[in-house]
């Protein structure tokens, strides 16, 4: 019954974190904006996620919280030069505390691909309707299907 009980919970927990993507999604697109609450509900739920799943302090957790901290380095730099939104940051380095390094890469390599499309599809959108200077990318989109890719791939795609 526990083992019931604690699938329950992280199936809860996960389809929550889907909840919040999709939030984010809506958000970026109709704003440009994540908003703070929402990167840190997924940072904070995380924890949650860990104990549910039975992740060990050492070396799991510590390798996690190492993670995060590796992404959050490098796309802060990325966010240094310009080239991305602090709350996209913020939601990279939130979903770097759920999925483990390899499966952090593949997001990364999703969210690349679906970031190069969806900024292609912008610049066509932006220069069809003649606005003036740059698009704003909502990237927190490319960032939030990614992450709903990894969850399905790690939690329903059982013939791979």
């Amino acid at each position: 019954s526990d083992v019931m009980e604690n699938q329950t919970f992280e199936y809860g927990l996960i389809a929550g974190l889907a909840t919040l993507l999709l939030i984010a999604c809506v958000t970026d697109w109709r704003h440009r904006l994540i908003n703070n609450w929402l990167t840190g509900s997924i940072a904070l739920a995380a924890p949650l996620f860990w104990m549910a799943t039975g992740l060990a302090l050492w070396p799991d957790i510590v390798l996690q919280i190492a993670l995060a901290a590796i992404v959050f380095a490098i796309f802060a730099g990325i966010f240094a030069l310009g080239a991305m939104g602090g709350g996209d940051v913020k939601l990279l380095t939130a979903l770097a505390l759920w999925f483990p390094a390899i499966e952090m890469l593949r997001l990364l390599l999703v969210m690349s691909v679906l970031g190069g499309i969806l900024t292609l599809v912008m610049l066509i959108y932006h220069k069809l309707r003649k606005a003036p200077g740059k698009p704003e990318i909502p990237y927190g989109i490319a960032i939030a299907l990614a992450g709903l890719w990894g969850m399905f791939e790690r939690n329903f795609n059982h013939f791979g």
